[in-house]
């Protein structure tokens, strides 16, 4: 009996492994590169954050080898007493998530991933959000880990979404469905651009 092809079987095996591959590189560069890599991320950053000028920042904490902005966070921060700084965390599967203030020293819990987030439940609705990217395309959608987190919540706030990865996760297409929320910006250490 000859297999019958389903199209939607096969468009999730080829963002499955868009995921995939770019999480393999990104896991597969040296702490050290990853560090130059973030560097030259950050001073783009620098320059679309100084644009949007926002008074709140959400951002995640580094999962699997992505960039990690703590310090840049932290400078951010100390620059302007006034400024807040906010980390995601999974309160219900299959929800949006929430966010928690942050500052450094804060002390921390890990979700069931492992991933670190404030103990202290004081919520923030952040202006701008710092988003992971995984594979990405320049129309600003992008592939994360699969659970549909940040779509859920991104739909249910007012704030400017940035995704920030590395260049070797750009595609010419993500294949979005329906319910993917493009990027605002894309930021990676090849420079900043807003999603065509």
């Amino acid at each position: 009996m000859t297999p019958v092809f389903d199209p939607w079987e096969d468009l999730v095996q080829r963002r499955n492994g868009m995921r995939q591959q770019a999480l393999k590189a990104r896991l597969d560069l040296s702490a050290g590169h990853r560090r130059d890599l973030t560097k030259r991320l950050v001073f783009h950053l620098d320059a679309v954050i100084g644009e949007l000028a926002p008074r709140s920042l959400g951002f995640c904490w580094p999962y699997r080898a992505e960039p990690d902005l703590r310090d840049w966070v932290a400078d951010w921060l100390a620059k302007d007493a006034a400024r807040i700084a906010a980390l995601p965390v999974v309160v219900e599967k299959d929800a949006a998530m929430h966010f928690r203030r942050w500052v450094p020293g804060a002390p921390m819990v890990p979700d069931r991933h492992g991933i670190p987030h404030p103990a202290e439940a004081v919520e923030v609705q952040p202006e701008v959000v710092l988003v992971p990217l995984n594979a990405f395309d320049a129309a600003g959608y992008r592939l994360g880990y699969g659970g549909g987190y940040f779509d859920r919540t991104l739909a249910q706030m007012r704030t400017i979404a940035i995704g920030v990865g590395f260049e070797l996760g750009r595609v010419d297409s993500v294949l979005p469905q329906p319910h993917d929320l493009p990027m605002n910006w894309i930021v990676t250490e090849s420079g900043a651009a807003r999603a065509a």
